[in-house]
């Protein structure tokens, strides 16, 4: 009986040892990113985005959009390297942009297929949904339209080769595997390119978001 117990205090010392290690890398891993080094970026992409997709995948089932929302939980993280607190495990970090990125998707989608013209059930039976105050709904639309233009001028100025899979996946919905052969490129160097033009385009966007 006492050999188990023996066993299972190695076993968890030994877990411990390995997360402190783990943690521990992490650190050297994002000071090294914060000072450009790219190699430390991925890295760190190459240790999370397996346990990223399996985390997202909880809340999202759709493949493609789950490497997206990987994608561009990484572009946040790496922008916002300077906020992270090294109090913290940078995986505890990651996995809550993860998950507020992936709520903020999911939010998104749900308002975009909810329809103002389908009667609401109740309990006396259906009523027609309220339609807002026009001059509101007149400025909401300006506004999503002058977004969309900021959104079409940012990606205009990326470099051809980002310009180009960013305009097949996020306006022709490609997926990335369509992108691959219409460029007839390998399917990891798409996924880079998408990486590195989203990455490109959240630095750029990031200051003028706020206007509207």
């Amino acid at each position: 009986m006492s050999d188990t117990k023996g066993s299972h205090t190695k076993v968890s010392q030994s877990s411990r040892e390995n997360a402190s290690e783990s943690s521990l890398e992490d650190d050297v891993l994002v000071k090294e990113a914060m000072g450009g080094n790219e190699r430390s970026y991925k890295k760190l992409v190459n240790k999370y985005q397996r346990a990223l997709h399996f985390h997202i995948r909880k809340m999202v089932k759709d493949h493609e959009q789950i490497e997206d929302l990987v994608q561009e939980t990484f572009v946040k993280a790496f922008d916002n390297l300077s906020r992270y607190n090294t109090d913290y495990a940078f995986s505890t970090w990651l996995y809550r942009i993860a998950t507020n990125h992936t709520i903020d998707y999911l939010r998104k989608k749900k308002l975009q297929t909810l329809s103002i013209d389908e009667p609401v059930k109740t309990k006396s039976g259906e009523m027609e949904m309220q339609l807002p105050d026009e001059s509101a709904r007149t400025d909401r639309d300006i506004i999503r339209k002058q977004r969309r233009h900021m959104v079409r001028e940012a990606i205009k100025g990326l470099p051809e080769k980002y310009r180009r899979v960013i305009q097949l996946r996020h306006m022709e919905e490609k997926s990335y595997q369509e992108i691959s052969e219409v460029l007839d490129k390998p399917l990891g160097t798409v996924k880079a390119h998408i990486f590195r033009a989203r990455e490109m385009l959240y630095k750029e966007l990031k200051d003028k978001r706020d206007r509207f």
